[in-house]
């Protein structure tokens, strides 16, 4: 289970959309305190998550073998074909916005960039926080609640993991808030510069992401499920 949360936390940390989103947060008037929310109701969802499994479980993972550990191994098979799925066919996708690209280039990103921040410059903390939740990586979250099924709560290591999965998912929303919090001017330098290039390589990352971890949870599910 540790493992499979490792793997699950950190392709969740560095889903590209999240942070291009967070950028302009933070970017942001008062843009601390809406970064501060963004965070606190993504990890709310990814606390939620795991709340409702442990209380479906009651702590306790169940029988290897049975109906509901067959369910829900069947279930993470199911989810990590559809990474691959859906990486492959944002991998089809790409060619096209690449010659989109090349035709209407830098000049349509930086026409872009002044109307975002235009209305994050209107976004209140309220809305921010809505952000977190809608631009959750949903399927890798479902991934996780279904790992999740196999904790035991008898065990103090399993507290410890579960809490560096939640911190493990956010650490690259809480690096950036940091920044901003220490050093706000080259922070905004820098987030910036990042979400540029970022904005020019999501596509490669997120098909790159989603393959990984699809083929993780398929090839674990298939192990699980015929040995």
């Amino acid at each position: 289970m540790v493992l499979d949360l490792i793997v699950i936390g950190l392709m969740i940390a560095l889903n590209p959309l999240p942070i291009m989103a967070f950028v302009l947060v933070v970017s942001a008037p008062g843009g601390v305190w809406k970064g501060l929310a963004f965070i606190l109701a993504w990890l709310g969802c990814l606390v939620a998550v795991i709340a409702i499994v442990l209380l479906v479980t009651g702590g306790q993972p169940p029988p290897p073998r049975s109906p509901p550990s067959t369910a829900g191994l069947a279930v993470r098979l199911a989810i990590g074909i559809g990474l691959v799925a859906y990486a492959e066919h944002r991998r089809r996708r790409r060619p096209v916005a690449g010659a989109a690209r090349k035709s209407g280039g830098s000049r349509s990103r930086s026409a872009e960039e002044p109307s975002a921040l235009s209305r994050m410059d209107r976004t209140s903390v309220w809305s921010a926080a809505g952000l977190g939740v809608l631009l959750q990586p949903w399927g890798m979250v479902a991934a996780a609640g279904t790992t999740v099924l196999q904790a035991d709560l008898s065990h103090s290591a399993t507290y410890l993991a579960l809490i560096g999965f939640c911190l493990l998912a956010t650490s690259t929303l809480l690096a950036m808030e940091l920044y901003m919090v220490f050093a706000p001017e080259r922070a905004a330098r820098a987030l910036t510069g990042m979400r540029a290039w970022l904005s020019d390589h999501k596509d490669p990352a997120i098909v790159l992401g989603c393959l990984v971890l699809g083929v993780w949870l398929a090839a674990r599910s298939l192990y699980d499920l015929t040995r």
